[in-house]
Parts: C-alpha cells; sequence; structure tokens
C-alpha cells in the first residue's frame, strides 16, 4: 500500500529535530524506519510530518562514561551485536539484539526506535529493562532521564512527551555478570511469543543477584520479581530452572493467534528457568 501523504524533514541538529516534532503534534521521528515504515505502508500511522533524525550528529555509537556505556538512540541492532564495549559490559543488549528479525533489519533497525515503539513483544525493550537502563530524552523543555521501568508506559505507548526524542540509552556496567536471552517463535525471524532476558550475578558459587526481563507478559515490558528473588543462593540448573518457574505469575499474557495467556505462562516459567542457568553459567552460559 501507498503511505498518505506527509511532508519529510531532515533536521541536521538536535535541537532542530526536537523544534520540528513540536510544531506539529502529527509529526512523527523516523529513526531506521523498521517500526514506523510498515505502519504508514498499511495507513496504520499517519502523520502530517516525518522527521528524519538520521542527519542528526550525536546519536549513533557507544561511548564509555564511567560506570555506564551511553548508547546513541541511532545505534543499530547489527552495532550493538558487533560493540566490544557492550559485548564486555551489558552482553545482554547483544544476545537479545541478535535475535532480531534478518540482517537486512539489523542493519536498519536502531535501539532509540526499537525502544520508543514499545512493542511489547520486542527484544530489546526487555533487556533494558533488566538491565536497569536509564533514557536521555530531550525535548523542548530541555534534557531529562527516564528509568526504563518508567519509559515503557502502555500498549506501543512512552513516556516521551510531544516534542521529545529518545537521544540516547545509559546502560550500567554489569561487568562479570552472565547473560542470556531465550525467547521463543512459531517461525524464524517473528516477534516472540514470550522473551527472557537474564542477567545473573554469583558469588562464592551461588546466585547472589539475578535480574529478569519478560517481552510479550503484558502491554509493556515487565520484570519477574518472584523469579528473581527465588533465585537468591541457587547453585546449579535445577535451582535455577525451579526459581525461574516462578516467572509465570509475572504480568498480564495476552492471548491471541500466537497463543493463549497460560500457554505465555508456562512459555515464560521454561523459558526463564533455561535462561537463568545459561545466564549463570550452569548449563554452557557465561559464568
Amino acid at each position: 500500500m501507498i503511505p498518505a501523504p506527509f511532508e519529510y524533514l531532515r533536521p541536521d541538529s538536535l535541537g532542530a529535530a526536537v523544534a520540528a516534532l513540536a510544531a506539529d503534534e502529527d509529526a512523527k521521528a523516523l529513526a531506521g524506519g523498521q517500526s514506523l515504515v510498515p505502519l504508514l505502508r498499511f495507513r496504520l500511522a499517519a502523520p502530517t510530518t516525518v522527521v528524519d533524525l538520521s542527519g542528526v550528529d550525536g546519536l549513533r555509537g557507544v561511548a564509555d562514561d564511567g560506570g555506564a556505556l551511553r548508547i546513541g538512540a541511532l545505534t543499530t541492532h547489527h552495532e550493538l551485536v558487533r560493540d566490544p564495549l557492550v559485548a564486555e559490559h551489558c552482553a545482554l543488549l547483544a544476545m537479545a539484539a541478535r535475535t532480531v528479525a534478518d540482517p537486512a533489519v539489523r542493519h536498519r533497525g536502531t535501539l532509540g526506535g526499537s525502544l520508543a515503539h514499545a512493542d511489547p513483544a520486542a527484544d530489546l525493550p526487555a533487556a533494558v529493562l533488566a538491565l536497569g537502563a536509564e533514557m536521555e530524552v530531550e525535548g523542548p523543555g530541555g534534557a531529562r532521564t527516564v528509568p526504563a521501568p518508567e519509559f515503557f508506559a502502555d500498549y506501543l505507548t512512552t513516556a516521551l512527551e510531544p516534542g521529545e526524542v529518545l537521544a540516547a540509552v545509559r546502560v550500567p556496567k554489569l561487568t562479570g555478570w552472565g547473560f542470556h536471552y531465550e525467547k521463543f517463535t512459531r517461525t524464524a525471524q517473528a516477534w516472540a511469543v514470550v522473551g527472557v532476558a537474564a542477567a545473573v550475578r554469583r558469588e562464592n558459587g551461588a546466585v547472589a543477584e539475578a535480574r529478569v526481563g519478560l517481552a510479550n507478559m503484558a502491554p509493556v515490558p515487565v520484570r519477574a520479581g518472584e523469579a528473581e528473588r527465588a533465585c537468591a543462593g541457587a547453585a546449579g540448573a535445577e535451582d535455577l530452572r525451579a526459581a525461574g518457574a516462578q516467572a509465570a505469575g509475572a504480568g498480564s499474557p495476552p492471548s491471541d493467534l500466537n497463543g493463549g495467556a497460560d500457554y505465555r505462562r508456562h512459555l515464560a516459567g521454561v523459558l526463564a528457568g533455561r535462561a537463568l542457568a545459561h545466564a549463570a553459567g550452569s548449563e554452557g552460559g557465561p559464568a
């Protein structure tokens, strides 16, 4: 299908992009286009103005910022997979990005675009939630920081106000943690029926802390708090699989053509146990 008519703008600065978005309440920001362009083609979105962010300097790349990595919103999935800083300090992002769609999409799709689109079945929102990331937002009122749990407000809805742009994501360094991303799909390259992002820190052979982010278990990505708490002191794969089963009670999973709510609860428990065991190094994952 052909999109509805719109004005196309390609500003060369973040300030100009913010001004263009603020000037039109029906404007949409374009990052990699892998979420917005299909909506335009099917006329599920019909903005009067499309503001292309690709010409804005400073929105791409990964930088060491002391205790955290600052990742520009236009950093692609492919760049996340290959970046050495991401691999060293928050490999969960790379693991999740590697499962997104196909190489063509990963070379165009961006971290910021995925987070701002806020599809609950997407992989990266669950990962940044588990990692404790913060979003750096620029808007007409200046800059502000939004923690990941507050950024995802509802289905396909974020905390971004009119005129605001997601400029970067700050991800705390979790050096020495183990990570794993597990998801179940009906077909290759499809959205996750359920996805699980797990991060585990071990001390003296047992789990001292665990984080579990879930995709497609609610209108927004959610943390599996009961599963996280049940991991404390776990030493082996069996204990971690039992702890992961607690993820079945997290969120409010939808029922659709890909599976009912009960099926998703079952998947969440199984996948969380598997992801935690891999993240802790109990089943061949990173130690």
